[in-house]
C-alpha cells in the first residue's frame, strides 16, 4: 500500500508524523510511506534522517490579516493542490498532522477519493485541520478541543518520540534513581535542584536575556541551571553550576534531570514534559492563534506546571517566585505521566479502521 504523511514546517507537525510512521512501518514493512513537505521546513532534516521518502509541494501561507500576500495566496494554494494531487494519485491513505502542507493535501485526497485521517496536536486547532475535519469523519485529537469540526474526534494523545518513550520505560522501575542518574549524565550534582530553560530550537532573545539577568537567583542556594539559548543566539559563558548550550541533543535526559523546566508551550514540549518532567513554568509564544496557552491545560490539571504571559516574566518575577516554583516541583509526582504513551498505536488503529472501509 501507499501511505502519505502530511505534516511539515515545525517539529510540532513533523515529530508526531514520524512517530506514527515508524509504528506503521513496523507493522507493515512492505508499504510505501511518503512524506509531504516544503522546501524550507524542518522535515527536510528530520524525515530523511528517519529513512523515509520526502516529496515537496509549494509552501502556502494563509495570511491572518489583509495584505499583499492575500492576493497571491490563492495562486500558491492552487499550485500546491495540483502538486499534492500528483503525489497522491494511487495512494491508499493520507494522514495529516496540520501545517502548511496539510490543507492542499486534504483537498487533493478528497478530490481523488483517497481516504484520509486528521490528527490535531494543539488544544486550539489551526486552519488546515479545521478544514480537514470537515471533509472526513476520521479525526483524532491530542485532547478535547473546543471546535465544532473536531467535537466528535477520537482522543488519542500526542505520539511521543522514540527516545522519550524509551526514557519513560527505562525510568519506570525507579524514577528517583533515573532522575539522579540523568543529572550526573549531564555533568550536574545528582542531589541539588536543577533548572532547565529552553525556548525552542531557535531560542528567544527576550527570554534568554531574562534568564541571564536572573542567574544570581537561579544559582542561589546551590541550585543548578542548564540553559539552551537556541541556534541563532550568542552563547553565554558557562560557569560553576551553569551550563549554556545552543541546542540540547538529548532532550529526554534533560527532561528527566530537571526539577523545574522553564519553556515555551508548544504541543510537543507540553507532551514530552508531561511524560518525563517534574514541574514546568510555561511561557506561551505571544503570537499565532493562542494555541500555546491552551496546550498547557492538561499538564496544569495534573499538577505538573503553571503558565505566565511573556510580558509578566521578568528577573524580578523570577526572584520573587523561584523558591515557590522549586517547592512546587518537590510536591509534584516523581513519576512521569503515561497519558500519551499509547498515542501512536491509537492513531495507527484509526488509520487501519479508515482503510477497512468501515468509515465512508
Amino acid at each position: 500500500m501507499k501511505i502519505i504523511f502530511a505534516g511539515g514546517g515545525t517539529a510540532g507537525h513533523v515529530e508526531p508524523a514520524l512517530a506514527v510512521a515508524r509504528l506503521w512501518r513496523e507493522r507493515n514493512p512492505e508499504d510505501s510511506l511518503i512524506f509531504l513537505g516544503t522546501a524550507k521546513g524542518l522535515e527536510n532534516q528530520l524525515v530523511p534522517a528517519a529513512n523515509f521518502d520526502l516529496k515537496q509541494i509549494p509552501k502556502v501561507v494563509m495570511p491572518r490579516k489583509i495584505s499583499k500576500s492575500l492576493i497571491s495566496a490563492p495562486f500558491a494554494f492552487a499550485k500546491a493542490l495540483i502538486k499534492s494531487r500528483q503525489i497522491l494519485k494511487g495512494a491508499d491513505l493520507l494522514i495529516g498532522f496540520g501545517g502548511y502542507v496539510s490543507a492542499p493535501a486534504y483537498l487533493a485526497a478528497k478530490s481523488l477519493g483517497v481516504a484520509f485521517v486528521v490528527h490535531e496536536a494543539n488544544a486550539k486547532p489551526g486552519f488546515a485541520n479545521r478544514l480537514g475535519a470537515r471533509l472526513t469523519p476520521n479525526v483524532a485529537v491530542a485532547q478535547a478541543v473546543d471546535s465544532p469540526a473536531l467535537s466528535k474526534a477520537l482522543i488519542t494523545g500526542i505520539p511521543l518520540r522514540s527516545d522519550v518513550a524509551k526514557a519513560f520505560a527505562d525510568s519506570s522501575p525507579d524514577w528517583s534513581k533515573a532522575r539522579a542518574d540523568a543529572k550526573s549524565k549531564l555533568g550536574f550534582s545528582p542531589t541539588a535542584p536543577l533548572v532547565l530553560a529552553f525556548f525552542g530550537s531557535q531560542g528567544s532573545v527576550a527570554l534568554n536575556a531574562i534568564i541571564e539577568k536572573s542567574l544570581p537567583t537561579l544559582l542561589s542556594n546551590g541550585q543548578q541551571l542548564l540553559h539552551a539559548v537556541g541556534k541563532l543566539n550568542s552563547l553565554p559563558k558557562s560557569e560553576d553550576r551553569y551550563k549554556s548550550t545552543a541546542y540540547i541533543e538529548d532532550m529526554a535526559t534533560a527532561y528527566l534531570a530537571a526539577d523545574l523546566i522553564i519553556s515555551r508551550s508548544g504541543a510537543i514540549s507540553c507532551s514530552e514534559i508531561n511524560a518525563l518532567g517534574r514541574y514546568a513554568l510555561f511561557i506561551p509564544l505571544p503570537i499565532g492563534n493562542g494555541e500555546q496557552r491552551f496546550n498547557t491545560k492538561q499538564v496544569i490539571a495534573q499538577g505538573r506546571g503553571e503558565v505566565i504571559d511573556q510580558q509578566e516574566f521578568s528577573a524580578s518575577w523570577v526572584a520573587s517566585n523561584l523558591p515557590r516554583l522549586i517547592a512546587k516541583s518537590g510536591q509534584s509526582p516523581m513519576a512521569g505521566s503515561d497519558v500519551d504513551l499509547a498515542a501512536s498505536e491509537k492513531i495507527v488503529n484509526l488509520m487501519e479502521y479508515a482503510l477497512s472501509g468501515k468509515i465512508a
